[in-house]
């Protein structure tokens, strides 16, 4: 019984903020301003505009998850051989960022790129010529890099600790070399933790829009801005639910490979 009382209020948690506003999203994206059932609103990411910024979304976002996996992968591999854990400076460090708030880290990144900003002030001191940095794709990717990263390092960090020292020893006892070593056990091993990190930086990158605005000038529009502009500027909640709707399934899929690859939650536990 006190189990179901304590268990309460995370259940009116769920109802209201989780279950009530999806379950909007779905009566908005099937009807029209009338009420009457439509799909309109979720084929209309077919057309030109929409399909432009979903290809545009899924690009940037995947080039952001590779880029973050190359980065991430060799560090999480460092920070296991200096055997340092979980609690120490080094990885507060890395937590460090995610308790800043979100626009103030893509601010100060606006304020490095932009065309007086302090990387062109340093070229201009050297004599050198000055960049466009800002309102580019680029600048749109080294924003969530920068700001989702650390969703990519941690999984991973906290699988490879995972991994018993005496498996790779043993690997090496066999005469395996460093290379087979990663590709044939730590590799596998971390699967979970990788599968989890492309998640949770895949996901928040396609349907980001505080990003591409700040660091794009609003002059890239990815799918998020048009979703977020539907919602705040056209008012018309239905096509904008209707495409959150489309969004939905890159969400689901998501949750699918962790649960095929991450059972029992080893890359997202810390």
């Amino acid at each position: 019984m006190n189990k179901k009382v304590l268990s309460g209020p995370y259940l009116m948690w769920m109802i209201g903020f989780i279950i009530i506003p999806l379950v909007l999203i779905v009566i908005y994206g099937l009807t029209d301003r009338s009420g009457s059932f439509t799909l309109a609103n979720v084929i209309s990411i077919g057309t030109e505009e929409h399909a432009k910024a979903l290809w545009l979304s899924l690009l940037l976002s995947f080039i952001s998850t590779v880029l973050c996996l190359i980065l991430a992968y060799p560090l999480a591999m460092i920070l296991r051989s200096r055997g340092i854990g979980q609690g120490s400076f080094i990885v507060f460090i890395f937590i460090l960022p995610m308790w800043m708030n979100f626009l103030l880290r893509t601010l100060a990144w606006q304020t490095l790129l932009e065309r007086n900003g302090v990387i062109n002030g340093i070229l201009s001191t050297l004599h050198l010529p000055g960049q466009s940095l800002i309102n580019t794709p680029g600048a749109i990717i080294l924003g969530m890099v920068y700001n989702f990263l650390p969703f990519m390092v941690l999984p991973i960090y906290n699988v490879l600790m995972k991994i018993d020292d005496n498996v790779i020893n043993a690997a090496r006892d066999l005469g395996a070399n460093s290379f087979q070593v990663l590709i044939r056990i730590l590799l596998p091993l971390s699967i979970p933790g990788i599968v989890s990190g492309i998640t949770m930086v895949f996901v928040p990158a396609l349907t980001t829009f505080v990003i591409s605005n700040l660091l794009g000038g609003s002059k890239i529009l990815l799918i998020g801005n048009v979703i977020e502009q539907e919602f705040t500027k056209g008012s018309n909640w239905n096509l904008g639910s209707g495409l959150s709707l489309v969004l939905m399934i890159f969400i689901l899929i998501s949750m699918a490979l962790i649960a095929k690859y991450d059972k029992n939650g080893e890359g997202t536990a810390f």
